[in-house]
């Protein structure tokens, strides 16, 4: 990776470890002569006038610092936009799956990655599309998952699904889930959906608590097309992307996902594996 010169901070406003963190982490860069960017949360925190839409903030970046949670992440990453940035995530508290460097380990870790030891796990995105009577009226990238839901007052979605032109079956169901190896440990596993390890190239297809008890979640190759026609009527569905953005769907619009052109990628501790953050996060093996 070419040399640090400008780092560019995300924050996840009113978090209380974030107002001595962000102060001390921007006192730390300035004083080695790094240019920094700030998002108007951070800017806040270390009491700078301004600071940046988030939109902006990657520019000229050769490193992203995330103060915050998985959520946080989720919104960098879709503000880094595909950009090949290394992404510092910082977890301050939460359950953070993806977020794997603690308030402790920030100064050592990010002098690590100043001196180029520090490892990068890239971790692959779904690209989205949205047709509506034959036309791409939307298109998102992803991180976790892409989710149509039921609205608010809707008793029960009804979705069709193909995966490369091969019919797979119309799920009655609260909802579905297609996502990425990432976004296994996220909102796909608390619908019982199965955790993939982060290199595995492949998507889930979660239905959210099916009418049909044998309809269950489905691992299909990361080369698949997936097509999933909403037969609802306008407005009683809604499309999501990473639990964030998404819009409400028409009746017969149809959300076609593929493997993004497009990686994320994090910076990793070297101590900290797949299997140690699912036993520290999922508290296996306590007694």
């Amino acid at each position: 990776m070419p040399a640090i010169k400008t780092v560019g901070i995300f924050s996840k406003p009113a978090v209380h470890a974030a107002t001595e963190l962000a102060p001390r982490l921007v006192a730390w860069l300035e004083a080695r002569g790094i240019d920094l960017r700030l998002d108007e949360v951070t800017a806040g925190y270390a009491g700078r006038p301004g600071g940046l839409e988030r939109g902006q903030v990657p520019r000229d970046c050769d490193l992203i610092i995330v103060l915050g949670g998985d959520g946080t992440l989720l919104s960098a990453a879709r503000a880094v936009a595909g950009r090949p940035i290394p992404i510092f995530p910082v977890n301050l508290g939460g359950l953070g799956f993806l977020t794997a460097i603690t308030i402790d380990e920030v100064i050592p870790e990010l002098e690590r990655a100043f001196r180029n030891e520090h490892r990068i796990a890239k971790r692959k995105m779904l690209h989205i599309e949205l047709e509506r009577a034959g036309s791409i009226v939307a298109a998102y990238e992803a991180l976790n998952d892409a989710v149509i839901n039921k609205a608010a007052l809707a008793r029960m979605i009804d979705v069709e699904i193909f995966v490369d032109l091969h019919y797979v079956s119309t799920y009655k169901a609260d909802g579905l889930i297609v996502a990425t190896p990432t976004g296994s440990t996220a909102y796909s596993l608390s619908a019982g959906g199965p955790i993939i390890y982060p290199s595995v190239g492949a998507f889930c297809l979660t239905p959210i608590c099916p009418h049909m008890l044998t309809n269950r979640p489905v691992i299909v190759p990361e080369s698949s097309v997936i097509r999933v026609t909403s037969h609802n009527r306008d407005d009683e569905a809604f499309l999501t992307i990473d639990g964030q953005v998404g819009e409400p769907l028409k009746r017969d619009d149809v959300m076609v996902c593929r493997a993004s052109d497009h990686a994320v990628h994090l910076v990793r501790p070297p101590r900290m594996l797949f299997f140690d953050v699912l036993r520290a996060k999922l508290k296996w093996g306590e007694r």
